[in-house]
């Protein structure tokens, strides 16, 4: 069974959300992404990531996701966002891993500004 590490940074950081879609929380850790760039979209409740340079994201990683649970963060995701290898550096240990990331689509999306906060 394929596992895959999955880097959260907006919604699915709420262990709620993330029941509700898998049925399961998945066990993870704080993670830093760099090179990325979180920005609150306008009339959204949810964040978008961009590459931009010297910035960061922190979130968190949900480690051993299956095939049929990246499908379901995909759906989840939708085509607004862009699922992307990236490679986050994990809190506790400063260990780099690979996982996925869902970027923002629209590079040059009118309606991003500022920064999110998740709260």
């Amino acid at each position: 069974v394929a596992a895959h590490n999955v880097f959260v940074y907006g919604s699915l950081l709420a262990d709620d959300v993330v029941r509700v879609l898998l049925n399961r929380v998945p066990t993870s850790s704080a993670a830093l992404l760099n090179g990325f760039h979180r920005f609150s979209i306008k009339g959204r409740v949810y964040p978008a990531i961009l590459p931009v340079r010297n910035r960061h994201v922190s979130g968190r990683v949900l480690m051993g996701i299956t095939d049929p649970e990246l499908h379901i963060l995909d759906e989840f995701e939708d085509v607004e966002y862009q699922r992307t290898r990236v490679e986050v550096s994990l809190l506790e240990s400063s260990d780099k891993l690979q996982a996925h990331a869902y970027v923002w689509s629209n590079a040059s999306d009118p309606n991003l500004y500022g920064d999110w906060d998740f709260e």
